[in-house]
Formats: structure tokens, sequence, C-alpha cells
């Protein structure tokens, strides 16, 4: 999701219904204001959490939203869905206009999903270029051992994209789990991964994001705003 800049003008023009022209005037006589501050130029650019006021009747404003969800198992990490509960209909009390998810879970994947309306914040927290970590715990239909270690750590390649995975990092827990650590999101890539061992994956939990660590109090379909330190550690470009 894409954020909305645009010029000053273009926007009270289309959102008033009136001319380029009148905006000047508007703009010349005071009446419009930006963030509490007197718009002076046609061409300030906005974006969709800009505050905007024309006459003392507010156009626009939007807050940032930033929210942790504990995904259950059998919700889809999606906005709408024709068969299964979305993530979004979780978010009970919450105004869901803009809301997108950063980071999506398969359907019987759980753990941390992190849901916003700031498209730059998620942008940058899900770039390539920012190579931001997610650790997940996995539970293997079979035993596993120390061969895993150097696959992961090694990458994998993928004929069907033609791509080699980036180094991951795989710590055995147990026989039959192991925590995983990696800075990219591949299709089923986690999955796909241990598939070279012919070891189906049967339970997938993301712990979390970079920084950002699920909260052990939140119950599956629980969730909470982010903190501002958890906002601040995602480093926008």
């Amino acid at each position: 999701m894409a954020s909305k800049r645009g010029r000053l003008d273009q926007f009270i023009a289309r959102r008033l219904q009136v001319s380029k022209k009148a905006v000047r005037q508007l703009l010349i006589d005071n009446k419009v204001s930006v963030d509490g501050k007197y718009a002076k130029t046609p061409d300030l650019l906005i974006d969709e959490f800009s505050h905007i006021v024309c006459n003392e009747v507010v156009l626009q404003q939007y807050q940032k939203q930033y929210y942790m969800l504990n995904k259950p198992d059998g919700v889809v990490s999606a906005t709408i869905d024709d068969k299964h509960p979305t993530a979004l209909s979780l978010l009970l009390g919450v105004e869901h206009d803009m809301l997108h998810i950063a980071g999506r879970l398969d359907l019987h994947s759980t753990g941390l999903l992190l849901i916003t309306n700031d498209a730059k914040w998620s942008a940058a927290l899900m770039a390539p270029n920012n190579k931001v970590d997610k650790h997940y715990i996995v539970t293997l239909a079979n035993p596993i051992d120390e061969r895993y270690i150097d696959a992961f750590a090694n990458g994998m390649y993928f004929e069907y994209e033609n791509i080699t995975t980036l180094p991951a990092t795989l710590t055995i827990l147990s026989s039959h789990q192991a925590r995983v650590s990696l800075c990219e999101g591949k299709y089923h890539q986690i999955k796909r991964m241990f598939g070279r061992f012919r070891n189906p994956v049967v339970g997938l939990h993301r712990e979390s994001i970079g920084e950002i660590v699920l909260d052990n109090t939140l119950l599956p379909g629980e969730f909470r705003s982010l903190t501002k330190a958890e906002i601040d550690c995602v480093i926008q470009q």
C-alpha cells in the first residue's frame, strides 16, 4: 500500500469541487491550515495524515495507527475474505479505513501480525534492503538434526524463481522443533526449505519482526497498540 502524497491545491480543489484559482484565494486569505499552521503555497506536499482545515471545516484528520495481533490458526492475513475470518475482523472497536497488514502469515500459521495504516512505516519494515529479521518457532512432523543448520545457513536454490535464499539461522530446540531466523519472506519459504528434507511443517509461529516482539500477555486473537518505542524502532528512509 503506497503513501498518498500530493499537492495541497489539488486536494482542496477535488475535496471542495472548486477551481485551483479559488484555492489560491483561500490560501491568500489565510483560510487554509495544515497541521496547525496557515498554508501559503498551493504546491505544498501533503499526505494522508496531514491535518487539513479550510474555513474552519476539517477536511482531513486521519491518525496513524499501529497494532500487533496474536494471530490464531484459521485466520487469513487479509482485509476481506469470503471463506475465513480475517485479521482485521479481530480488531474490534478500531476504524479499519486504510489499515493493511505488514508481513502476512499463512492461514494456519500463528503469532505476531503487524497492522497499520502508515504505508511508509510498513514499507520500511518489509523492504528487502533493510534486512529486518523475522523469528519463528517451527514444529516438524519428523525429527531434525545438525544437517539442517548448515543447509539453512548456506541458503537454498529455488528453481521456480531462479533464486537462492539468503542465509538463515536455525537453532534446534528439540527433536521436532526449531527456531528459524531469516530476513526475507519468499512464498512459503520456511515450509519449502524444510521440504528439502521431506519434513513437513506442522506448526509455524512467528515470535518477532525486527525489534518488535509478540506480547506474551496477548491470547490468540487479542491485539494491542504498539508502543512508541516499538513504532520508532522501524528505521524509515
